[in-house]
Order: structure tokens, then C-alpha cells, then sequence
């Protein structure tokens, strides 16, 4: 029988120190994604399926002498489930076009009712005072008049307690109102306040890792967006041999600027998607970045690799379920170029 050590430490917002029997390592990150260096070398980027409960994991080592010659992991996994799930999420990353996140109708909720009537009682402090009404002491609060007066004395303070929560209440509801006819209104500082509430596209957390708004009027939102590639897409595919068993091969050229292609402009619709399913907006401008490195200085600078301008309506028209969606973009005016054996080449913005 053997007993396995392992120790974590919180050493910052998001960032963890695992201490094991063999080695250590550091974890950071949040919700949907989790990167993971250990002192082995090895450095893990895991990136979750929100409300699936799959993941994709990916895994390399800083120095190739670090990596173990050999391993046990095929031998004890179920290789036709392991092959499903790779699939699954190869299937996951290009159909973000296909869903959408956010459908409100602002017509409807502004016309939400209040909690209850100014200058009649609300359900907070009806439901204490019901509870002080209701009130029998018992036989020990009979016998003993000082375990009555306290219980007394607390049911008091949670209708004063209960009063508070309602005015709580009814402000909330006020200001709820208030945004939402601001919304109608097509006030851009709504906008933006909504935005960061709602923490816009978090469900894509993991994918697109930062988000910036600019919305001059109230019919056209300009959105800069940073998404994930290198972490995200895998460089190596799964299958089964004709015995049954596992095999890992590399991705040529092609096949995975594919895979890139589907994923960064399906999510471009997505974004759209879900911007004018939250919005009442005419027009979005959607400018994909991501991180390259160039090679000549050996940095890594954030370019622009899409811009598209795209108008509801047309937007409305497609067939989501049967489109590809990089063709798709052609519907509307957009700056791209892409090479099949390169990916996404720099473009410049278009104008807002």
C-alpha cells in the first residue's frame, strides 16, 4: 500500500504552488483555462467546455531530455473514448457560429414589475412579520421570561432587517429599470456598463482572452478582441489503428491551419451573435488579434489578423448550422488574409 504526497498553496489571485513527492509546480489562470508549469519541464494548458464538463489538455516539455522514454498512460486508457473526446472538441472549437449566448428582449423586461407598491409592505417584511405573529414561546420561554424577551427581540431585528432588504430590493428593481431604458435608448455609457456586468462572452472563457468596447453612437460597437490559438488548437490528432489502439500523428500544414480557420472565424460570428442578441445595434466591428512571433527580433507582438464589419440583418439571414464560416465572411465588408499552409497573415483595421 502506498500513499501519495501532495501539497497546494495559494500564493496569489490565481496563481497555486503544488508541492508532490517528486516534484513541484506552479498553476495559474481562471475559470476554463489552467496552465500549469512543473519542475520536471513539463508545461500543461488545460482548457474546459463550459456546461459539457469535457476538457482538452496539451502537454510539452521545456527540454526534450526531460521528457519520460516511456509511459503507461495508452495502456490504461480507454483509446475509442479518448478518440471520442478529441473529436468532440475538435467538432466543439469550429461550431462556435452555430450558438448563441445572449437573447434579450428590452421591450419586455423594462416592463417588469415592481417587487411590490411604494407605501405598502414588502415580501421580505411580510414574511418576518408572519413570523412574529406566528410566535409561541414555548415551555421553557413560558418558564423563563428572559429566554422569551430574546426570542422576541430577534424576531424584531429580522423585520428590521427584512424592511432594509426591501428598500434594497425596490432600488435594485429601479435601477435595473433604469438601465434597461437606457439600453432602449441606445446610450452608450448603458452599453458599456452592461457590458462589463454581464462579463460579455465569459461562457468563451479560455478562447478569448480579453475583450475592448468603443461605442461612439448607439448603432454601431466597436469590439477589439484577443483570442487564443497556440494554447487552444492541438498540433497533433487521434485515431484508432485497425487493432484498436491509440494513434497520436502530427497535423500536416494544411489540416491545421484548417482546424485554425474554422475556429477563429467561427468565434468571429459567435462574438456577432452574441453582441447583437444582448444589444439593440445595427452594426458591429469586430477586430481579431492574436499573439505572433517574429522570428527576426524574437518577440511576440499582438496583430490584427481580422477585421469585419457586420450588420445584423445579413446576420440574421444565414444559415448557421450549414454555412462555412469563413466563407460566411464574405457577406460582409472585412479585411483578411489567409493561406492555407501559413494561417492568418496581418491586416489593417477597418475604419469605425
Amino acid at each position: 500500500m502506498g500513499f501519495r504526497f501532495r501539497k497546494s498553496v495559494k500564493i496569489a489571485p490565481g496563481m497555486r504552488l503544488n508541492v508532490g513527492k517528486k516534484s513541484a509546480s506552479v498553476s495559474f489562470g481562471k475559470k476554463g483555462a489552467r496552465y500549469t508549469i512543473s519542475s520536471t519541464g513539463r508545461r500543461t494548458s488545460s482548457i474546459g467546455i463550459p456546461g459539457t464538463g469535457l476538457y482538452y489538455t496539451k502537454s510539452h516539455y521545456a527540454n526534450s531530455k526531460n521528457k519520460p522514454q516511456s509511459t503507461n498512460r495508452q495502456d490504461h486508457t480507454d483509446s475509442y473514448r479518448e478518440v471520442a473526446e478529441f473529436n468532440d472538441f475538435i467538432n466543439y472549437i469550429t461550431s462556435f457560429h452555430k450558438e448563441c449566448d445572449y437573447e434579450y428582449d428590452w421591450e419586455l423586461m423594462v416592463k417588469e414589475p415592481a417587487p411590490f407598491n411604494t407605501g405598502e409592505k414588502g415580501p421580505n417584511e411580510l414574511a418576518a412579520l408572519k413570523k412574529l405573529d406566528n410566535y409561541k414561546p414555548n415551555v421553557l420561554e413560558k418558564v423563563f421570561k428572559v429566554l422569551d424577551n430574546r426570542r422576541r427581540e430577534a424576531l424584531e431585528e429580522d423585520l428590521k432587517k427584512a424592511i432594509e432588504n426591501d428598500k434594497k430590493l425596490y432600488k435594485s428593481w429601479q435601477d435595473q429599470r433604469k438601465l434597461f431604458q437606457s439600453i432602449l435608448q441606445k446610450d452608450p455609457k448603458a452599453y458599456m456598463a452592461l457590458l462589463k456586468d454581464i462579463q460579455f462572452c465569459s461562457e468563451l472563457a479560455g478562447f478569448i482572452s480579453s475583450f475592448q468596447f468603443q461605442a461612439s453612437d448607439g448603432d454601431t460597437l466597436i469590439i477589439d478582441c484577443n483570442i487564443n490559438i497556440n494554447d487552444v488548437i492541438p498540433t497533433h490528432y487521434k485515431t484508432l489503428t485497425k487493432t484498436g489502439k491509440l494513434s497520436i500523428r502530427k497535423y500536416n500544414k494544411t489540416d491545421y491551419y484548417v482546424i485554425v480557420k474554422e475556429y477563429v472565424s467561427g468565434l468571429t460570428l459567435r462574438i456577432a451573435r452574441n453582441v447583437f442578441g444582448l444589444l439593440p445595434i445595427r452594426s458591429a466591428i469586430i477586430n481579431v488579434q492574436t499573439e505572433v512571433l517574429d522570428t527576426q527580433v524574437g518577440k511576440v507582438d499582438n496583430i490584427t489578423t481580422l477585421s469585419i464589419k457586420i450588420d445584423k440583418t445579413t446576420l440574421s439571414e444565414l444559415n448557421f448550422d450549414l454555412i462555412d464560416p469563413l466563407d460566411a465572411l464574405n457577406n460582409f465588408e472585412h479585411n483578411v488574409r489567409f493561406l492555407k499552409t501559413c494561417g492568418f497573415q496581418p491586416v489593417e483595421k477597418l475604419s469605425g
